[in-house]
This record gives structure tokens, C-alpha cells and sequence, in this order.
């Protein structure tokens, strides 16, 4: 049997705050989900992100206790071209999102920004600056 990769979870401190900022990057949750202890979205390619409040982590990991600093972990979402990239950034910003890296052009050939989830993990907004030949 080998391992196959299918969930990302993250923990947080506020749900109704983690989906609502999810949600205006395109994720679905179930109505409700806001007062449940575990929340999860289906992503593209069979993949799922999970949520779990900060006390359901605790009711079985002893002495679990929140990171002092923010984690070490950062999702990305393809906003398809540059344009998408500044609009999806001012759109979270000015929601009152904390936007850690304004839209920029990477050396890599991409547009790129960092805005902060509730819980201060990273979340990436790219898209390509050009279109390959033929594509």
C-alpha cells in the first residue's frame, strides 16, 4: 500500500472568520460550517482542506498550544492573469484583510501578493505575467 496525499489541515482560532475569508477566495462550506469544530472544502484534483478550531486540536493533543508566530505554511490560488491578482488583493484588503506583500512582478514570471488569513497564514495570489506560445 502506498500513501496517497489527500488533506490539508489547518487550525484556527475563529471559523466564522476563517470561511468567510476562504469563501471570497472561491471555497464552499456547507451552511452552518461556522459553528462546527471541523470544516472541510473540496479542492480541485480530489484534494480537501480542513479546518479545525483551536479546541478541537486540544481535546486530543496534551498540551497543544497555538504558534507564539505565524506558521510555516502558506496556500496559493491562481487568480489566471495579473489583473486578477490586483483585484483579488484590493478586494481582501479592503475587506480589512492584512495584505503582507502588494502585488508585484516576481523574477519567476509571475505576478505575485501575500494576504493574511485571519489566523496570519500566508496566502498566496499568482498568476503568470505572459502566456506561453501556443497557449
Amino acid at each position: 500500500m502506498t500513501p496517497r496525499f489527500d488533506l490539508i489541515g489547518i487550525v484556527v482560532s475563529d471559523m466564522a472568520a476563517t470561511l468567510a475569508f476562504y469563501r471570497r477566495l472561491g471555497l464552499e462550506f456547507p451552511a452552518g460550517s461556522e459553528d462546527q469544530p471541523h470544516v472541510e472544502a473540496a479542492l480541485p484534483g480530489g484534494l480537501r482542506l480542513a479546518f479545525d478550531t483551536e479546541a478541537t486540536i486540544s481535546s486530543f493533543v496534551e498540551n497543544w498550544e497555538p504558534p507564539r508566530s505565524s506558521g510555516r505554511i502558506s496556500i496559493a490560488f491562481h487568480c489566471e492573469t495579473p489583473a486578477g491578482v490586483d483585484a483579488t488583493y484590493e478586494e481582501l484588503v479592503g475587506a480589512g484583510y492584512h495584505g503582507e506583500l502588494k502585488p508585484w512582478d516576481a523574477f519567476w514570471g509571475q505576478r505575485y501578493a501575500t494576504v493574511a488569513d485571519p489566523d496570519g497564514n500566508g496566502v498566496d495570489l499568482f498568476a503568470p505575467l505572459s502566456t506561453p506560445a501556443g497557449g
